[in-house]
């Protein structure tokens, strides 16, 4: 049987007609509307109704905080007129047929769960490091969503104590891919270095590997801050796999410092501290690359429907 997918980002919406083997028979890309809920609603009802004898069901993965079970956005994300709004329900009558809607990072969590680097295991997390940081965790074999939704939002956990109230203490300002490009323009222009032009993930990376002292002061920072975030949620969770996604997991560079930065944490933190020989989790990369979401909210569709998960 064949379903509809949808990775509906900030920027654009992936599409692809899918089947329980993740075959993909067909796959696109349309911009994502700006300007309104309904705009929105008939730009996937243009990708979907050619497809709609083909295929049972169709499943959507979106930002915010989503009630997985009733289909309703909650806080938004990057998609503002998506707030306060039953999504699932609205589609499904629109479609008539089955719908069934996901926060991105849970849906990259599930797919790594399904088929990737967390296949097997009890207790993993997946952080995906992009504009923010987005993500998931596996709990005991299960997706833990919270009774507010909010359970995986990496973003939100405060990295620096002595900076509560000022919003460069955020874990999304001090290790996503933003945060990283921000602060290695920060520490040039502090030099009398400024930019002569857009800086991007490429550009900094073809630096680094040149060996930019201030490159790699910015990498060493991001890992820093993720490893000590690790330690935190491992200690609270005995996390076995770390999988790290987004756009940088693809230099080896990103997850070899977020890797040395774990062990280090282990080998210094309160648990050596106190004698305490607590196992670090592996630090792996996301098997699955832009797809992620596409399979994650796949599988979440499945299971609301009670089909069989292979």
């Amino acid at each position: 049987m064949k379903y509809m997918v949808f990775d509906v980002g900030g920027t654009a919406i992936k599409y692809s007609v899918m089947d329980e083997d993740l075959r993909i028979y067909e796959k696109g890309e349309v911009p994502t509307p700006r300007d309104s809920r309904e705009h929105f609603y008939q730009v996937l009802e243009e990708i979907y109704l050619p497809h709609r004898e083909e295929t049972e069901g169709v499943a959507l993965s979106l930002p915010g905080f989503i009630d997985i079970e009733n289909g309703y956005v909650d806080a938004p994300g990057a998609i503002d007129y998506n707030k306060n709004a039953y999504i699932g329900p609205d589609l499904e009558k629109r479609f008539g047929c089955p719908v069934h809607i996901a926060n991105d990072g849970k849906c990259a969590a599930v797919a790594e769960y399904w088929k990737g680097e967390l296949k097997g295991c009890t207790n993993g997390a997946v952080m995906i490091l992009g504009t923010g940081i987005g993500g998931g965790l596996i709990v005991d074999g299960k997706l833990v969503s919270g009774v507010h939704f909010t359970a995986g939002e990496f973003s939100f956990l405060h990295a620096n104590p002595d900076m509560w109230e000022d919003m460069d203490g955020m874990f999304a300002l001090r290790s996503s891919a933003r945060g990283l490009l921000s602060y290695y323009c920060y520490s040039c222009m502090q030099r009398g270095i400024p930019e002569d032009g857009p800086l991007d993930g490429r550009i900094f990376f073809e630096r680094y590997h040149r060996g930019d002292p201030f490159a790699a002061a910015a990498l060493d920072r991001l890992a820093l801050t993720a490893a000590r975030q690790i330690y935190n949620m491992s200690v609270l969770l005995d996390l076995e796999v770390v999988a790290i996604g987004g756009g940088i997991s693809g230099q080896d560079a990103v997850i070899e410092a977020i890797e040395t930065r774990v062990k280090e944490a282990y080998a210094s933190g309160p648990n050596a501290l106190c004698g305490f020989c607590l196992t670090a989790p592996r630090i792996v990369r996301c098997h699955f690359g832009s797809e992620a979401n596409q399979i994650g909210a796949l599988y979440l569709y499945l299971e609301a429907e009670g089909k069989p998960l292979t």
